[in-house]
């Protein structure tokens, strides 16, 4: 594994809370990715933390945060507040571009279920967002308007046994405009436990993300030309 140029607990306020994460940076990081995670997920998800790793072996730096307090993660509706999510997801970003150790950083968005739908809402909205890819997620949640508005390249991952998040996801990807994949991986569920598929999952983020985010520190911002987007196999 990379070591960490830097590995930092970190606090960020959001509406009247402060919500924990933490920051890991590898040496010459090409960019940082914040993980928006899903409903009843936190930054502990061992599926997001082994996806964050192999990111960090790519190069990329990794945020993975806290969207609700513990109080609110208890309450199932707000679990499934898409506006609230992507509210704390723009504090992150925010707070990520004023940061003294990542902020020339280019910035990606990783959501998984109801967090992919926080991603690309805010994506929507922030331009300087570089990529998104979405693991098992629920882009449909993120609504026609915004799903429009995306204009970065979006990386969607389903698993092969999940029939209506596939569905879903395909619907969302006609919405869209901007470059944009729909990678289904194969004999994997909602979860992608089964042996050999989260791996596959962090190896196709990981080369999205190395594609679409630049070369180290200092490289390619959003806005300039990008390569074309990885064929699926």
């Amino acid at each position: 594994m990379t070591t960490a140029k830097l590995d930092q607990l970190v606090r960020i306020p959001a509406d009247s809370v402060s919500l924990e994460g933490m920051l890991q940076l590898p040496e010459g990081a090409r960019g940082v990715v914040l993980f928006a995670h899903g409903s009843g997920s936190s930054r502990h998800s061992p599926r997001n933390n082994y996806v964050a790793g192999v990111l960090r072996d790519a190069g990329v730096g990794t945020l993975l945060m806290d969207l609700l307090t513990r109080e609110e993660d208890m309450n199932y509706e707000t679990r499934f507040d898409i506006p609230l999510l992507t509210r704390r997801l723009l504090a992150a970003t925010d707070w990520l571009k004023d940061s003294e150790h990542a902020g020339d950083l280019p910035i990606g968005y990783f959501g998984a279920s109801t967090g992919a739908a926080a991603a690309l809402q805010a994506a929507a909205r922030v331009a300087e967002i570089a990529a998104v890819v979405s693991r098992g997620g629920r882009p449909d949640l993120a609504g026609s308007e915004a799903l429009g508005k995306v204009r970065c390249p979006t990386l969607l991952l389903v698993g092969g046994l999940d029939d209506v998040v596939i569905q879903l996801n395909r619907q969302a990807q006609a919405q869209m405009d901007c470059p944009r994949e729909l990678l289904i991986v194969p004999g994997a569920t909602h979860l992608f436990e089964e042996p050999g598929t989260l791996e596959q999952v962090a190896r196709h983020a990981a080369a999205w993300f190395t594609r679409y985010l630049g070369e180290g520190t200092g490289a390619r911002k959003p806005g300039a030309s990008a390569p074309p987007p990885a064929t699926a196999r």
